[in-house]
């Protein structure tokens, strides 16, 4: 039997306010609105070379404490654009790979410098870890055999 509640009884686990929006949020829609250069050459090319079914990826994802350049959830792979400030902070940067790895995720980092002068080489290597890697057939009976 399924009971009814009273039109004036307030459902809690609705109750949450709507007009309290996290930092990080605010944060990662700013970011989606000024993407540096090398983000937007690389979203089109991915978006435009890269189309596959499976390759979905977001722009500017919360993750954790993180925000992300670009992340794939259903693939598990977060690539990363840094640029030249992130030489002198290579420490929270391996911190936050742990974290991201420590979920799941699997982190491919470029220069902005490797994204806007070798594209096609980025493109690759991020095509490579969305396609999966084919077994190789084994051989027939008697083949391979020293």
């Amino acid at each position: 039997m399924i009971e009814r509640r009273s039109s004036d009884e307030e459902r809690i686990w609705a109750k949450r306010d709507r007009g309290i929006v996290p930092i990080n949020k605010i944060r990662a829609r700013a970011m989606r609105s000024t993407p540096t250069k090398a983000e937007q050459k690389l979203w089109w090319h991915r978006r435009h070379r890269l189309a596959s079914p499976v390759s979905h990826f977001r722009r500017q994802v919360h993750l954790g404490r993180y925000i992300v350049d670009f992340a794939n959830h259903s693939l598990r792979i977060v690539i990363e654009i840094d640029g030249g400030q992130h030489a002198e902070q290579i420490k929270r940067d391996a911190q936050r790979t742990k974290f991201l790895e420590s979920k799941g995720y699997r982190v491919l980092r470029f220069w902005n410098n490797d994204v806007l002068a070798n594209i096609d080489g980025v493109l690759e290597v991020i095509q490579s870890s969305i396609l999966p890697t084919p077994t190789p057939t084994p051989p027939h009976k008697g083949e391979g055999s020293s």
